[in-house]
C-alpha cells in the first residue's frame, strides 16, 4: 500500500517510488518522455508546496485535505488495521451477549466490580460496539480512498506507451554493448520482435526500442487491497444477516427448523425470522467408534449421525452428518459438534403406575463421556398429608464403569462397555411453576428435600441396566432401563459471507504473490551507427527495486539478440586480422 503522506500541499513520496525518481535523475537529468525510471509504480506523485516563509496556511479546505491523506496514508491504515485486531481481543476473551446470554449474565454475577465498567466499554457487545464500528469504517474508507485513485493511475499506465530510451544508458543498473555489422533498422526490428516475443511491450522511439514488463505487480497489490475490501464487506454482511443456533437430539427423536425448536439462538441484527430455510429432520442413528488399544486408548475413530431430513419439496432424503462435513439444506449447513448418551428410565409412584418414561441425555464432563445431568419428574407422588410432591434425580453416567472398589466412578473408556448410573433421589418443588427459564440438565434443590432412610441416611443408589432403586415412604421407584439411547447436538446455521469471504482471502493470497515476486521492470535496446560505419548496440534495464534478476534477463535477452545481429570484431582486431591477411 504505497501512499502518499503529506501536510497542506507538501508531499512526500513512497520509498520505491523515490528510488526510481533518483534511478531517473541519474539516467538522464532530462524530463518529459525521457523521464524514463518514473511511474513504475502507482504511488501519487511528489508535488511541490506553496505558502510563505512561516509555512502553508490551511483554512477549512486544506485541512479536510490533510485529513484526507492522512487518513487514506499507509500509516494510518496500518494503525488502524492493528487497532481492529486488538478491538476484537475483547471479543474473544469476553462473553458476548449475542453469543451466550447465560454466560454474560454468570460473569456479572462473578465479576460485579468490573461490570459497570465493562459496560460503558461495551465490552459485552464488541462486534456491535460504537469505537469497533468506528475502527471498522475508517478502516473501510481508508482503503477506498487508497485503492480509487490508484486504479485510474494504473488504468493510465496500462493505456500509455513505455518511455523513450534516456540519453546515456550507461548510468542505469543493468547495461550491456557491442558492435554489429547489420544496420540499426534491422537490429532495432529485431529487438521489437525479442522483446514482444518474451511478452514485453514494446516500441520503436526515434533510435531506439522501449519496452516495459511486469504490470502484474501493480495489478496484484490493486488486487490485494480489494480483497480486503471484499473481506470487509463480507465479514460486514454475515455479521448482519447471519443466524446460528443448537439443537440436542436424542436417537428417534426430530427437529423443526422454526425458533421455538432450538435449544438457544443467535442471529444478526438484519435478520428476519422469516429467513429461516424451511426444512426439517430426524437423527436415525449414531454411530461412534473409538481405538480400543495402544497408547491412543479411547481416541474417537468414527463419529457420524445418520439423519433423514425433508425440504420444502416433502421428499424424505437420507444424509450421514460427519465432523467436518455438514448437511447443506439451501443456505443453512448442519453440524455435527458432539454426543452423549441418553439412558432410558422408568419411574413409577406407590401404585406402580407409570408416571414418567423417557430418554434423559446427560452431558459429558471428561473424554471418557463420564456424564451428568437431571431426572425432573413433575407428577411425582402424593405424601401421607396427601400433599402433592415432584421428584428430582441427580444422575451421574458412566459407560465403562471400573468396578466396585476400585475407588472411581469415571468412566475408563468412552464406548458402551459397562453402563452405570448412580441417582441421588430428592423430592419437594420442582421450581418449574414460579415461570422463570430453569437448565434441564441441573437441579435446583433449593426447595427440595433429599429421601432419607431411618437413621438420616440419604438415597442414593449405583444401578446397571435393569436395576431399580426403590424411594421411602411410599414415593415409588425409578428403573435404569436396560435400552440406552445416544444423544447428538447440531448447530445450525446460515452464514451469507462465507463464500464470499473465501474468494476475498483467495483474491488477496493472489495478490500479494504478484506483488512481492513480479518485478516491474523496463528495457531499452539503441542502435546507432558510429563514425566507423559499424552499428552501435546499447541494451539497458531498470527495475522499480533492485534486483539480481534483472542483470540476468537483460543478458538472456542479449543473447537472443545477438542471434539475429551477430557482434562485429573491434577496430584493433579488424586491423590484425587485415595484417595477417596481407602477410599470407
Amino acid at each position: 500500500m504505497s501512499k502518499t503522506e503529506s501536510m497542506g500541499n507538501t508531499e512526500t513520496t513512497d520509498a520505491d517510488h523515490a528510488t526510481d525518481a533518483d534511478h531517473t535523475a541519474d539516467a538522464d537529468h532530462a524530463t518529459g518522455d525521457e523521464a524514463a525510471g518514473a511511474d513504475l509504480s502507482t504511488a501519487p506523485q511528489e508535488e511541490s508546496g506553496t505558502g510563505s516563509v512561516g509555512g502553508p496556511t490551511l483554512g477549512i479546505v486544506g485541512w479536510i485535505r490533510w485529513f484526507w491523506r492522512q487518513l487514506t496514508s499507509m500509516r494510518v491504515a496500518l494503525i488502524l488495521l492493528f487497532l481492529l485486531s486488538v478491538g476484537a481481543v475483547p471479543g474473544s476473551l469476553i462473553p458476548q451477549s449475542d453469543a451466550d446470554e447465560m454466560k454474560v449474565a454468570d460473569f456479572k454475577a462473578a465479576h460485579e466490580t468490573l461490570t459497570p465498567l465493562y459496560e460503558k466499554l461495551q465490552l459485552f457487545d464488541v462486534y456491535s460496539s460504537v469505537w469497533f464500528s468506528a475502527i471498522y469504517i475508517l478502516l473501510f474508507v481508508s482503503l477506498i480512498g487508497c485503492i480509487v485513485p490508484r486504479t485510474w493511475q494504473f488504468v493510465g499506465q496500462l493505456r500509455g506507451l513505455p518511455p523513450g530510451a534516456p540519453k546515456r544508458l550507461t548510468r542505469l543498473p543493468a547495461y550491456t554493448t557491442w558492435r554489429t555489422e547489420a544496420d540499426p533498422e534491422q537490429v532495432r526490428e529485431a529487438a521489437l520482435t525479442v522483446l514482444k516475443g518474451r511478452r514485453f511491450r514494446a516500441r520503436a522511439a526515434d533510435d531506439a526500442v522501449a519496452a516495459e514488463k511486469g504490470y502484474l505487480r501493480e495489478a496484484g497489490n490493486l488486487l490485494f487491497h480489494i480483497a480486503l475490501i471484499v473481506m470487509l464487506v463480507a465479514f460486514a454482511w454475515g455479521q448482519l444477516f447471519k443466524s446460528e443456533g443448537g439443537k440436542l437430539i436424542v436417537e428417534g427423536d426430530g427437529f423443526s427448523n422454526t425458533l421455538t425448536q432450538y435449544d438457544d439462538f443467535r442471529s444478526g441484527s438484519q435478520f428476519g425470522i422469516d429467513e429461516l430455510e424451511p426444512f426439517s429432520f430426524t437423527l436415525d442413528s449414531f454411530t461412534g467408534t473409538y481405538e480400543t488399544s495402544g497408547p491412543q486408548l479411547g481416541t474417537p475413530r468414527t463419529f457420524e449421525a445418520a439423519v433423514t431430513y425433508v425440504q420444502s419439496d416433502g421428499k424424505d432424503r437420507k444424509a450421514i452428518v460427519r465432523v467436518n462435513e455438514p448437511l447443506k439444506v439451501g443456505d443453512s449447513k448442519v453440524y455435527l459438534i458432539a454426543h452423549g448418551y441418553a439412558p432410558v428410565v422408568t419411574v413409577r409412584d406407590r401404585g406402580g403406575k407409570v408416571v414418567f418414561k423417557g430418554a434423559v441425555p446427560l452431558l459429558p464432563i471428561d473424554n471418557n463421556i463420564t456424564s451428568t445431568g437431571a431426572i425432573k419428574v413433575m407428577d411425582g407422588y402424593r405424601d401421607k398429608e396427601g400433599e402433592k410432591k415432584q421428584l428430582g434425580f441427580k444422575a451421574f453416567f458412566v459407560p465403562t464403569f471400573a468396578g466396585a472398589g476400585e475407588g472411581t466412578m469415571f468412566s475408563q473408556f468412552p464406548a458402551l462397555v459397562e453402563p452405570v448410573m448412580a441417582l441421588t433421589g430428592y423430592h419437594g418443588s420442582l421450581g418449574v411453576d414460579a415461570g422463570l427459564p430453569q437448565n434441564v440438565y441441573q437441579l435446583d434443590t433449593t426447595k427440595m428435600e433429599q429421601f432419607k432412610v431411618e437413621g438420616g441416611t440419604g438415597v442414593a443408589q449405583r444401578l446397571t441396566p435393569g436395576q431399580t432403586m426403590t424411594l421411602p415412604d411410599g414415593a415409588g421407584s425409578i428403573t435404569f432401563e436396560k435400552e440406552i439411547k445416544e444423544w447428538a447436538s447440531f448447530q445450525i446455521s446460515q452464514q451469507p459471507g462465507n463464500g464470499l469471504a473465501l474468494a476475498g482471502a483467495l483474491a488477496a493470497i493472489a495478490g500479494l504473490t504478484g506483488s512481492l515476486f513480479i518485478q516491474r521492470r523496463r528495457i531499452w535496446v539503441r542502435a546507432v551507427r558510429g563514425e566507423d560505419g559499424v552499428t552501435v548496440v546499447e541494451m539497458a534495464g531498470l527495475g522499480r527495486s533492485e534486483s539480481a534478476k534483472l542483470p540476468e534477463e537483460l543478458a538472456d535477452l542479449a543473447v537472443a539478440l545477438t542471434a539475429t545481429a551477430p557482434p562485429a570484431p573491434e577496430p584493433a582486431e579488424a586491423e590484425a586480422e587485415a595484417s595477417e591477411g596481407v602477410e599470407k
